[in-house]
């Protein structure tokens, strides 16, 4: 798969607004200030496709990235506590009316920030994904700010933290020097590829 060929495609506000599904969709999605754009940015070899941003809640859209026959989609961050209850409750409904769309949605990558346990939201979502029955995996976000210890401590906590743990993909992951960034590639291209 050529990464040098991704593209920025379209951003959508409203769900109303998301093109017909036309081909295989993978999803990103996590609280805000979690990585996505920087996770993103890591996997396609890029420096600034994803608007990665240090104030969180800075996605305010689905944004859909064309790589080759697939589309990448980054979904808006949820939990950020400064976020408007309007903002809150719209970017609640473009997450929940782009999982319940009938879409090409082959796998959900899910991101948690490794470093502390699961928020609540995290939980919900995971929850609502193995509800949906989804195909997702769980992404340990900015391993690299953690110890040896301290990975030792977190990985012994996630599993009595998420749920279904043993059921679940795990991958850490650090946008800063490219771990994991192997492993997640071949699983987009297991799914590009099929």
């Amino acid at each position: 798969m050529n990464y040098n060929n991704v593209k920025f495609f379209a951003s959508y506000g409203k769900i109303s607004q998301l093109p017909s599904p036309e081909r295989t969709e993978i999803a990103f999605i996590g609280r805000s200030n979690v990585g996505k754009s920087s996770m993103i940015n890591k996997l396609l070899n890029r420096k600034n496709l994803a608007r990665a941003s240090a104030e969180p809640g800075k996605t305010a859209t689905i944004n859909f990235y064309e790589l080759e026959n697939i589309f990448l989609c980054d979904l808006p961050g949820y939990g950020y506590a400064k976020t408007s209850k309007s903002e809150k409750k719209r970017f609640s409904e473009l997450i929940s009316g782009y999982l319940s769309a009938d879409r090409e949605l082959a796998l959900v990558i899910q991101l948690v920030d490794f470093r502390h346990s699961p928020t609540a939201d995290d939980i919900s979502m995971i929850n609502a994904l193995i509800d949906g029955e989804f195909p997702f995996v769980v992404v340990m976000t900015k391993a690299d700010k953690l110890s040896k210890t301290q990975r030792e401590q977190r990985r012994e906590a996630l599993k009595t933290e998420l749920p279904c743990y043993e059921d679940i993909t795990v991958i850490e992951f650090s946008s800063q020097t490219g771990e994991g960034v192997e492993q997640l590639r071949g699983i987009i291209e297991e799914i590009a590829d099929s």
